[in-house]
């Protein structure tokens, strides 16, 4: 299964691994990039650029394969250190980086002097663009179903994947709504070289979550998540449960952000993952998961979608799909 993606990163599948908050560990991204796929560290994750270089030796610790850091570039309510996580990527011979939020153009510079390939997530085609012009690598395209921040437009990745492929000559990567393999297929057909997915890989057997959490997951349907922080215009999916409840409340009543502080921090998310306590915190969740129905193991997981994806591709009459549809570019360096 060759795309430009798994040319790109020397990976076996097109499937790209999250960088979540708090999720996004040792154990489960070596899980993946052992399995076929990229891994992809959170490392807003880890208090400080230290601690982040700690668990990349952790992980290499797990795996001899290629994976990637997660450095997302939106404001925090705690301000931390960029640049530091950003030299701890390039001292420790990371070579891939996901980056999310603001561009990444202050950082392209020393990234690419260093060999470092660049995947940035984006939720519009005009910031894809954006993110070719100033020399990122692959785009990861965010449609309105993803978990977290779908951006304002409100356009779902049926739309938003090839109005993406057809823009641009860099490779992209779908991302929003995939979790098994006809949503691969899918995404190939639309003209994505690769898939991105965060949710999915929460509920498996690697993910260093609690068990009532994974649970939760699988016990979940299409129409449990809502919309948060849309006042704000900073919105964010989250799975439904009495805390995002509350927060809905607080902004039909027009709090401000300053009110609405103390309730959205990510140490109360942080706290529903490691206790179960399904009441309390936010859980950043994607609406594909009213698609899953079972905890597998991370390889489980990703041999069954690649079946999948195979299956139904040789069903439609289409194993071309798996093939580059554009002549391939060469590597940035």
């Amino acid at each position: 299964m060759k795309t430009r993606i798994t040319e790109l990163f020397g990976v076996d599948y097109p499937i790209i691994q999250g960088g979540m908050m708090w999720v996004s560990r040792a154990e489960l991204v070596a899980a993946v990039s052992n399995a076929g796929g990229l891994g992809i560290l959170s490392a807003l994750t880890f208090p400080s650029p230290e601690e982040l270089a700690a668990e990349i030796k952790r992980t290499r610790e797990l795996t001899d394969k290629t994976f990637g850091v997660n450095i997302t570039l939106l404001p925090t309510l705690r301000p931390k250190d960029i640049d530091g996580y950003f030299d701890v990527v390039i001292k420790g011979g990371i070579k891939v980086v996901e980056t999310a939020g603001r561009s990444p153009e202050p950082y392209m510079e020393r990234l690419k002097v260093a060999g470092v390939k660049v995947i940035h997530k984006c939720t519009a085609v005009r910031f894809a663009r954006k993110a070719e012009r100033i020399g990122c690598d692959a785009v990861s395209i965010d449609g309105f179903e993803c978990a977290g921040f779908p951006g304002e437009e409100d356009i779902t990745s049926l739309i938003l994947i090839p109005l993406t492929a057809d823009a641009l000559e860099i490779p992209v990567v779908a991302s929003g709504g995939f979790g098994d393999g006809r949503g691969l297929v899918a995404a190939l057909a639309l003209g994505a070289e690769g898939v991105n997915m965060g949710t999915r890989f929460m509920a498996t057997q690697e993910s260093p979550i609690h068990a009532r959490v994974k649970e939760w997951l699988v016990q979940a349907s299409e129409r449990d998540t809502v919309l948060l922080l849309r006042s704000l215009r900073n919105t964010e999916r989250i799975l439904r449960n009495p805390a995002a409840e509350k927060i809905l409340e607080m902004e039909k009543q027009g709090a401000t952000l300053e009110e609405l502080a103390p309730f959205i921090t990510g140490k109360e998310g942080e706290k529903l993952l490691e206790t179960g306590d399904l009441d309390k915190g936010l859980l950043g969740v994607g609406q594909v998961v009213g698609l899953i129905h079972d905890i597998p193991t991370v390889k489980q997981l990703i041999d069954g979608i690649v079946h999948e994806a195979e299956e139904v591709a040789s069903h439609l009459g289409a194993e071309g799909v798996f093939k580059p549809v554009r002549k391939p570019s060469a590597p940035s360096a």
